[in-house]
């Protein structure tokens, strides 16, 4: 073949996979008035141009030397630009193409200069793999950021998997490479291959926005079509702001989906998202709660990680269905009248070799030190929040969940790991900030943004904090130096309660501050009150299992626990398998234990959890002022010596408060007089003890009225039965 149709260099790059801008020399170019066409076919034998309109032959193209698998040929005389096919030919198969190399970019000027400037609010609509119509041809647009490459390819079983078949073209400097391929739809499966820097093929990596992936273990990422789905939640979406606010009830129920329920009949399988769409969405509702929180759904590789590794941020794990399925569990909640809550992990990132890290051969999303960029928590690696397109990545990620899923909200993974660069780290294993301290300013930055951008293009969905220290403003807003989150997990509450629960009763009253420290900063954020995954794995055990004494005692101690819990201060959560009393730790491989449900205990404390949010959602006083200090009055906190707490809880219209009163040892207290802040009957809503949780039904009947006797420091008070290890609540009635 003549140097005047292709120069042999560029011939010899093509076929090694090391040209840097094949689009230069690949498909139809205008070469000294004449009209060339190249491709690069190495297993075809002979290669035609076809007119795409009419199928005609418009000539043959030659190949440049025997093993190169570069061919080239001149087009007869016609107007610059044309559609046309190639048509190829093996042995004695034949088949026909379009050229990926005939067709112009995707990404327009606004998409490459907000790609560039690191601020493009809807990202995953620009890179990753998207099915479209380009210049009259239908396909995928693939567009990945990979800057310091020096070689971008698109591989999948389209190409056989040959990184020099289709070099993507490079966007300028926004460190995008992008291509169309004609040929392809949805469910092609597809890796980039990547050359860095240094001229070494790195692992071939999965698409960072691709919103599809294989069925781990595999591990490549799937084309999806995110533009079919038909909603029918529109009368949750127009009114689910009300639903998120500081002053309404809130009761998650936390669920790891693989392990919620099991199918034993066929190999012990999960369930799909279309079954979660019914039988989970139907069991969270019958069971009063608002909410439903998923562990990350974010495509992740090792189950054992339960998802807090994820590897694809914006493919719903292929583990239950497809993305369509998802939307249809989200749109069954929504239908519910219930929530959906997912959990997000924005703070670091595994280092398998098909994900993030060192992604374009250089740490691209990860710090290059490790006193940064390696978290030794996890053996995981930490975003590079100072990056502006590493923190354009994940806010966007964020508002992609709610706006592609109709997500309600983000429960934000270990904030405080990403809030200090000590976390977790020796003396001389991680490096201070600007000032010289220890606080994460880049992280911080990214949050504040973060919760910016989300609350500024869905104002009625909620972000929530994960937060175990006391770094203060988590919930304060953004112009006044806050984080600007919309709730944070209460994790010192949940400690301590906790300890306090594993004593023996005989002992609690050495540790009664415990259970009311808590309420000297109830009031200084948004709180949920969490009884997460986090406290039933790890040799922790169930919750039923840290409670001390014999049977009956661990189950009246939970009943009360969760009694005291519904009536404090505070949004509630609770993960699966609480809510029945689950006897052994969670295990992320089997089903939770359904079948002690046969056992009037377990019962029991289900109905219990289901009457208590009854309590809740149908109870002001309960939880209008949970952010409110005046919303929470003391009757009596210091009565360590019965272990003994009471206290009133007021709605803001102030009608109807609640008196909770909890006894956390054994012993049934008759006589046993409290001060009311009114005059008038106080009716028992709901008593932890009664015979239908599995009580010994001590109990005070329909109520008592109070009687002018002062005590407390109120002037009327009732004379009550306390029962033993139980949560009493009583509802004022003036008449």
């Amino acid at each position: 073949m003549s140097s005047d149709l292709i120069q042999p260099s560029d011939a010899a790059a093509i076929a090694k996979g090391e040209h840097g801008d094949p689009f230069s020399v690949l498909g139809l170019h205008e070469v000294d008035g004449r009209l060339v066409i190249r491709c690069f076919h190495p297993e075809a034998d002979e290669v035609e141009v076809l007119d795409r309109k009419t199928g005609r032959k418009l000539c043959a193209l030659s190949r440049v030397d025997a093993e190169s698998g570069v061919f080239a040929g001149v087009v007869p005389r016609r107007k610059k630009r044309f559609p046309y096919l190639l048509r190829l030919t093996r042995q004695n198969d034949g088949w026909s193409e379009h050229d990926p190399y005939a067709f112009g970019p995707v990404l327009g000027e606004i998409d490459e200069y907000l790609l560039g400037e690191g601020r493009h609010g809807q990202l995953w609509r620009a890179l990753g793999a998207h099915v479209v119509s380009h210049e009259g041809c239908d396909g995928v647009h693939f567009a990945v950021w990979a800057p310091n490459a020096r070689r971008v390819s698109i591989i999948g079983d389209f190409n056989g998997w040959d990184g020099r078949r289709n070099v993507m073209r490079r966007r300028g400097a926004t460190g995008v490479h992008e291509i169309f391929m004609p040929n392809l739809g949805e469910g092609a499966v597809y890796k980039f291959e990547i050359v860095g820097s240094d001229g070494n093929l790195l692992p071939e990596k999965a698409d960072p926005v691709g919103c599809g992936s294989e069925l781990p273990p595999k591990t490549a990422s799937v084309v999806r079509d995110l533009g079919k789905y038909t909603w029918a939640d529109s009368a949750w979406m127009d009114t689910r702001g009300k639903h998120h606010k500081v002053d309404q009830p809130i009761s998650v129920y936390e669920v790891h989906l693989e392990s919620w329920r099991r199918v034993p009949e066929e190999g012990n399988r999960s369930l799909g998202y279309q079954e979660f769409a019914t039988d989970l969405v139907d069991y969270a509702k019958d069971m009063g709660f608002t909410h439903i929180e998923l562990t990350p759904i974010s495509e992740y590789p090792f189950g054992g990680s339960w998802g807090y590794q994820p590897v694809g941020l914006f493919a719903p794990t292929a583990r239950f269905g497809t993305p369509d399925d998802f939307r249809a569990l989200v749109d069954a909640c929504h239908q519910a009248d219930m929530g959906l809550i997912i959990d997000w992990v924005p703070g670091h990132f595994p280092t398998d070799p098909h994900g993030l890290g060192r992604f374009d051969g250089s740490a691209l999303y990860e710090h290059l030190d490790p006193k940064e960029g390696y978290h030794p928590d996890w053996n995981t690696l930490v975003y590079n929040y100072g990056r502006a397109e590493v923190s354009n990545y994940l806010i966007a990620n964020a508002k992609f969940w709610m706006e592609e899923y109709h997500i309600d909200g983000l429960r934000v993974d270990a904030v405080a790991s990403m809030l200090y660069r000590d976390y977790s780290r020796e003396d001389g294993e991680w490096v201070p900030n600007i000032h010289g301290g220890r606080e994460n300013l880049e992280a911080i930055g990214f949050l504040r943004q973060m919760n910016e951008a989300v609350y500024a293009a869905h104002p009625d969905a909620m972000t929530i904090a994960e937060e175990s220290t006391a770094f203060p403003g988590v919930c304060g807003l953004t112009s006044d130096g806050g984080l600007g989150f919309g709730f944070k997990w209460n994790m010192g509450w949940m400690n301590d309660t906790l300890r306090y629960m594993a004593e023996d009763p005989v002992n609690r009253k050495y540790h009664h501050d415990k259970m009311t420290f808590g309420l000297h900063y109830a009031f200084s954020e948004n709180f949920v009150l969490p009884l997460s995954h986090d406290e039933v794995v790890h040799g922790k055990g169930s919750l039923l299992g840290r409670m001390p004494g014999d049977d009956w005692q661990r189950f009246a101690n939970l009943r009360a626990y969760y009694g005291f819990m519904w009536g404090h201060p505070g949004k509630k959560l609770i993960f699966m398998g609480g809510e029945f009393a689950q006897t052994g730790e969670w295990n992320h491989e089997q089903s939770l234990d359904w079948h002690l449900l046969e056992h009037p205990n377990h019962a029991g404390m289900q109905r219990l959890v289901r009457d208590l949010n009854a309590l809740y959602r149908g109870t002001p006083a309960l939880y209008q002022r949970d952010s409110n200090p005046e919303g929470f009055v003391w009757i009596d906190g210091g009565n360590a010596s019965d272990s003994v707490f009471s206290w009133v809880r007021y709605g803001t219209d102030d009608s109807a408060p609640v008196l909770v009163v909890s006894n956390f040892t054994p012993v049934t207290r008759t006589d046993f007089r409290i001060g009311v802040p009114r005059p008038g009957h106080w009716a028992e809503r709901l008593n932890t003890d009664s015979e239908f949780y599995g009580g010994s039904n001590q109990g005070n009947g329909n109520g008592l009225n109070s009687e002018p006797v002062a005590t407390h420091g109120c002037q009327h008070s009732i004379v009550m039965t306390v029962p033993p290890l139980a949560t009493v609540f009583f509802e004022y009635r003036p008449e």
